[in-house]
């Protein structure tokens, strides 16, 4: 079925139907929702080409994708884009990935903003003073960053979870429960989820009078290798923690396989808290002996990304607003008192 038949048999113009279909606001929401739904029972989709030339807009999201030998692809990104292709399926939306050398992401967001290959992208993994934030808010491409940056003189949309607010109630827990000796297994000390969870951290235990000390304290990208050197490191130095903070769901199973090759256990000699980003695969609940957790879902937020975005096409967002969801902190049989 065509555009003509499709509207013909709605008795609408092809005007409406076309609007209706690209999310344009003037449209009403009962309209756009006969529409699209008529046009999902008779197997209906636009031409891509002949829309392009109608509206202007291509239909597609954009992101950079970071590449060469020192970049990893991490389940976590995987679950993002899940999330946000689950949304862009079901809302006639394609993604497309650019690859760019890692430390030279600009030429790719110039060329993509030249060649008009995309209505709108997501930067991921943002740094504090994030070059590509302000660029994008220069060359005036619709934008969402999932996650913050620090340090702009510019205000710019975003989606981000409060991880400084998980890491400070999963550290007081840990106070609560008598641990004075408290390490920290972060992330990638240079993005900005990293940095908040510890100084949500440092800040709990600054309210305790306590500090993190260097030797209790390790980076690295959130892979299960890298939790278990972190966790050897840790446990076998002097005065080892008696608990620990992970950042990552996949760290915490090198943190285990550390934990048992020591010959020591959790909770009865460390208690335990990871990040869970909730992956369908990978469950606390699953381990040994069951997670305690600051949990939130990375697929939800690839989806709520893909939904401001599209909104953003559509000229129904605009502005630079920010959305900060809480995190919730599960308390499983990972933890237990100072003995």
């Amino acid at each position: 079925m065509n555009l003509k038949q499709l509207s013909r048999m709605l008795a609408l113009s092809q005007t409406t139907v076309s609007r209706a279909l690209n999310g344009y606001p003037e449209v009403s929401e009962e309209t756009r929702r006969r529409v699209v739904d008529a046009a999902k029972r008779h197997g209906y989709r636009p031409n891509p080409s002949a829309r392009r030339l109608a509206t202007g807009k291509s239909g597609m999201i954009g992101y950079v994708l970071p590449t060469g030998a020192a970049v990893d692809i991490d389940p976590h990104f995987v679950e993002f884009l899940s999330g946000l292709g689950d949304y862009a399926r079901g809302h006639e939306l394609d993604l497309v990935l650019s690859p760019a050398d890692a430390d030279d992401q600009e030429t790719t967001y110039r060329r993509i903003v030249a060649n008009r290959q995309v209505d709108a992208v997501y930067i991921s993994s943002p740094h504090p003073c994030d070059r590509r934030v302000a660029l994008l808010a220069a060359l005036g491409l619709p934008f969402i960053v999932h996650g913050r940056s620090e340090g702009l003189d510019l205000d710019y949309p975003f989606i981000d979870i409060d991880n400084e607010g998980a890491f400070h109630e999963a550290t007081r827990l840990l106070v609560q429960l008598g641990h004075r000796r408290i390490g920290l297994i972060n992330g990638d000390t240079r993005e900005t989820f990293a940095i908040h969870r510890e100084r949500g951290m440092r800040r709990a235990l600054t309210g305790a009078g306590l500090v993190l000390e260097a030797r209790h304290a390790a980076s690295a990208a959130m892979t299960e290798e890298n939790g278990y050197r972190a966790a050897r490191q840790l446990l076998e130095g002097e005065a080892a923690p008696t608990a620990l903070l992970c950042s990552s769901l996949i760290m915490s199973l090198g943190v285990v396989r550390a934990v048992r090759e020591l010959g020591l256990s959790v909770p009865g000699d460390l208690s335990l808290i990871a990040h869970d980003d909730v992956f369908p695969w990978l469950k606390p609940e699953s381990f040994p002996v069951p997670l305690s957790t600051t949990r939130s879902s990375i697929r939800l937020a690839g989806a709520r990304v893909a939904e401001r975005l599209a909104a953003r096409i559509a000229g129904l967002e605009d502005g630079a607003r920010g959305e900060v969801w809480p995190v919730d902190l599960v308390v499983r049989g990972s933890i237990a008192g100072v003995k």
